[in-house]
């Protein structure tokens, strides 16, 4: 049985098709997910580093 799917611009597209582009968008977003965890780590840990910084130094005379 073949089904198809008409996307937003009334294209048909063979389900298949239409599949396997979903799973090229998931993987596609959770790649970006995964690097925007890691962006977010690495901020946190500059954003501690400062704060630590500040809080090492010695008020000027």
């Amino acid at each position: 049985m073949f089904f198809s799917v008409v996307d937003s611009r009334g294209q048909t597209i063979p389900a298949n098709i239409q599949a396997q582009s979903q799973a090229e968008r998931i993987k596609e977003l959770e790649r970006e997910n995964r690097e925007l965890k890691q962006a977010n780590d690495i901020i946190k840990k500059a954003t501690g580093l400062e704060a630590q910084t500040q809080l090492d130094r010695k008020p000027p005379k």
